[in-house]
C-alpha cells in the first residue's frame, strides 16, 4: 500500500509539535496502559459497588464483595439469551434496579440478533462521557503519524439510523445515532482536530438521500480544505463514491448555479445551506470533468487532493472491500482508529496508519472489566463449548492474556452487563506496556455481512428452508446450497447457490416462482437484513444462481483434491475462495434476484 511521504513510519512517545492537549492525552493513554492491573480491579471494585443492590447481583450472593476472586467464583458467564428476560422487563417498565442500580437511559441496538430481532443493550446516561473519553484519545494518538490535521477538514459520512420506543418509552437505537443526538455531539466544543465539511443539519437529518446528498455537496464545496476522507465501514465509504457517480451532475448543477436540488426539503438542511451553497462555475465544471468519464480509479484524491488517508473500519468482514478502496484512493492508507460496540467502546489503535492486517486494538483498561475466554476453532473441546453454571470457565483477566492465542471477548459494564459474552474474537499479537493489542479476528458464527448486518449459519439454513417450500409444488427440492457476499457491487449483495432437483423437467418452477424465493428468504433474514435492505439502502436484493446438478460433487473432488477428507468433508454454507467462487459460477445455469423488498418497519416487536 503507498504510504504519503508525510507520514511518519513510528512515532515518538511525545512529538514536539504535540500541543498540552494532545500531549495530555497520550500521556493519560501510557498512565492506563502501564497500570493494567490497579485499573481492571479498581474499574471491577467501583461496578460492583454501584450495582450491589441490582436484584442480577443478589442471585449470585455477592454480599457486597469487589474482589475479583469472588466475583469470578459466583458470577457466571452469559449470553444474551440469558439476560433477555430480564433486558425485556426493563423494556416493558419495570424500574427496580435489576441490572444497574443507575436509571436506565434508553437501549443500544446491538447488529447482533435474537429471534430475528436486534439486542437490546441497556446503558446509562455516564457512558456518553465515557465513550467521548475514548473518541478524545484518537486524533492525539492520530497527529504523532500525520501532522497538519488541525490545517484543515474531515469529509466523513455521518448518519442516524431509525430508533424506537420500547413500551417502557426508553428509545432504542444504534450507539451512534445515540452519540450524534447527544449534547455532547451537538453542543461539542470547537476542535481543530475535528473539523467536519458536514453540517451536523445534514448528519442529524433521518432522510438518508437528503443526509447523504448534501454531505457530499457541502465535501465537494470544501474540497481543497479536505484532509481526510471516510465513513464508519468501508462499506458506507464506498456508498458515498456509488452517490457521487450517480448524482454528480445533479450535484454539479446546484453548485453552478449556487441553487439547491429541490429534492432537499428538510428545513434545517436548506437553512442551513443557504449560508454555505454559492454560485461556482469553475468548480461545476471541474467535477463534471472528473466524473463524467468512465476512469473513477484515484477519485477520491482526484477531487479531494490534499486527502492524507481514508478514515474507514476494514477489519472483519470490512476487509473484503480493501481492494476497492485501494482502487478508488489511489493506496492512500486506510486508517482504523478504535475497536467498540453497542455494549461498550473498548479501546484504540496506537498505530493507526499500518497495513490493514497488521491492525491491532489496545483495550483501555479503564472502559470497563475485561476477561478472555480461550478459543480455539481448530478443536472441537473449545473452552467455548464447555461453559456452564456449576464449572466456572477458565477465563483469563486482561493483562494474563499471551500473544498468538485467540480469546473470546468477556464483558462486565457499568450499565449492568456482568461476565456478558460479546462474541468477538481476537487475537493476541502484543502489548503497549501492561496492556494487551488484540487484532479483530471475527464475530463469532457470523456467515454474511454486507453492512451492520450479521446473518450465521442457523438463520441461513431457515431461510433456505422457507424459500424451498414454494418449489414443492413443482417437485422439486434444494439439494445443496452455498452462498458468499458479494461486494463487486455498491451496495453489495448476498448471493446464494442452489442446486436443484427437479422430479419433472417439464414442470419446473418458472423465473418469477425463484424471484419469489428470492424475496422470501430476505422476509426469513434478521431485521438488520432488512433495515439495510429498505431503509439504510446498505445492501442490495439478494440473488440465487441456480447450478448445474452435479456442481456440489464437483466442488467435494476439488476440497478432496487439495487435502480434505471424504469422510468429514461438509458443503461450506459459505465460499470466499476465488477458485471455488469460479467453478460455482462456472456451472450457473439462471440467475434470479429478488424482485421486492421485503417487509421492515421501525417499530419494534416487544
Amino acid at each position: 500500500m503507498a504510504i504519503a511521504a508525510d507520514l511518519s513510519p513510528s512515532p515518538p512517545a511525545l512529538p514536539p509539535t504535540c500541543d498540552d492537549k494532545n500531549a495530555k492525552a497520550l500521556r493519560f493513554i501510557e498512565e492506563m496502559t502501564r497500570n493494567t492491573v490497579l485499573v481492571q480491579e479498581k474499574v471491577l471494585a467501583e461496578i460492583l459497588s454501584q450495582n450491589a443492590q441490582t436484584e442480577y447481583l443478589k442471585r449470585f450472593q455477592l454480599n457486597e464483595a469487589t474482589d475479583r476472586h469472588t466475583f469470578k467464583s459466583k458470577v457466571p458467564v452469559v449470553s444474551y439469551e440469558d439476560l433477555k428476560n430480564d433486558i425485556q422487563r426493563i423494556a416493558n417498565g419495570d424500574r427496580s434496579p435489576i441490572l444497574c442500580a443507575r436509571p436506565i437511559s434508553e437501549f443500544l441496538t446491538s447488529s447482533g440478533t435474537s429471534a430475528g430481532e436486534r439486542k437490546l443493550m441497556p446503558t446509562i446516561r455516564e457512558e456518553m462521557d465515557r465513550r467521548q473519553l475514548l473518541y478524545s484519545l484518537l486524533m492525539p494518538v492520530m497527529s504523532q503519524y500525520v501532522p497538519g490535521l488541525d490545517k484543515g477538514k474531515a469529509l466523513l459520512f455521518l448518519f442516524i439510523k431509525a430508533e424506537t420506543k420500547t413500551p417502557s418509552g426508553l428509545v432504542a437505537r444504534p450507539v451512534l445515532t445515540s452519540y450524534y443526538k447527544s449534547e455532547q455531539f451537538k453542543n461539542r466544543p470547537h476542535d481543530p482536530y475535528n473539523v467536519y465539511t458536514s453540517p451536523d443539519e445534514a448528519i442529524l437529518c433521518p432522510d438518508s438521500f437528503q443526509s447523504m446528498y448534501t454531505q457530499m455537496l457541502c465535501g465537494l464545496i470544501m474540497r481543497h480544505e479536505v484532509l481526510r476522507v471516510g465513513a464508519i465501514f468501508a462499506s458506507g465509504l464506498l456508498r458515498a463514491i456509488r452517490f457521487l457517480q450517480l448524482n454528480w451532475a445533479q450535484l454539479a448543477h446546484d453548485i453552478s448555479t449556487g441553487t439547491l436540488n429541490p429534492k432537499i426539503t428538510d428545513p434545517a438542511i436548506t437553512e442551513r445551506m443557504a449560508q454555505i451553497l454559492k454560485p461556482n462555475p469553475e468548480l461545476a465544471n471541474f467535477i463534471t470533468k472528473e466524473c463524467s468519464g468512465e476512469n473513477w480509479e484515484r477519485i477520491i484524491t482526484r477531487i479531494w487532493p490534499n486527502t492524507k488517508y481514508l478514515d474507514v473500519i476494514v477489519t472483519g468482514a470490512m476487509a473484503q472491500y480493501i481492494p476497492t478502496l485501494e482502487y478508488y484512493s489511489g493506496g492512500l492508507p486506510l486508517a482504523c482508529t478504535m475497536y467498540a460496540s453497542s455494549e461498550c467502546y473498548f479501546g484504540l489503535n496506537l498505530n493507526p496508519i499500518c497495513n490493514p492486517s497488521d491492525v491491532s486494538y489496545t483495550i483501555m483498561p479503564n472502559m470497563g472489566y475485561f476477561e478472555f475466554l480461550p478459543h480455539d476453532d481448530s478443536s472441537s473441546t473449545s473452552s467455548s463449548t464447555l461453559l456452564s453454571r456449576d464449572s466456572p470457565p477458565p477465563l483469563v483477566d486482561l493483562a494474563d492474556v499471551e500473544v498468538g492465542k485467540s480469546y473470546e471477548l468477556v464483558l462486565t459494564g457499568y450499565s449492568g452487563l456482568c461476565r456478558y459474552r460479546v462474541g468477538d474474537v481476537l487475537q493476541v499479537t502484543g502489548f503497549h506496556n501492561n496492556a494487551p493489542q488484540f487484532h479483530f479476528v471475527r464475530r463469532k458464527n457470523v456467515l454474511l455481512s454486507i453492512d451492520s448486518d450479521k446473518t450465521d449459519e442457523a438463520e441461513l439454513q431457515n431461510a433456505v428452508e422457507n424459500a424451498s417450500v414454494l418449489l414443492k409444488e413443482f417437485n422439486t427440492s434444494v439439494v445443496e446450497y452455498t452462498s458468499f457476499a458479494d461486494t463487486k457491487s455498491i451496495p453489495g449483495h448476498y448471493v446464494i447457490y442452489w442446486e436443484l432437483l427437479m422430479k419433472d423437467s417439464s414442470h419446473a418452477p418458472s423465473g418469477d416462482v425463484l424471484e419469489k424465493c428470492c424475496l422470501t428468504m430476505e422476509e426469513s433474514l434478521n431485521a438488520v437484513y432488512r433495515q439495510g435492505r429498505v431503509s439504510d439502502r446498505s445492501i442490495g436484493p439478494l440473488e440465487i444462481r441456480v447450478v448445474k446438478n452435479g456442481t456440489f460433487e464437483e466442488l467435494m473432488d476439488y476440497a478432496i483434491s487439495r487435502g480434505a477428507s471424504i469422510n468429514q468433508y461438509k458443503v461450506p454454507r459459505c465460499v470466499t475462495f476465488t477458485p471455488i467462487t469460479e467453478l460455482l459460477d462456472s456451472r450457473v445455469e439462471s440467475v434470479h434476484f429478488s424482485p421486492a423488498e421485503p417487509h421492515w418497519t421501525p417499530e419494534r416487536r416487544c
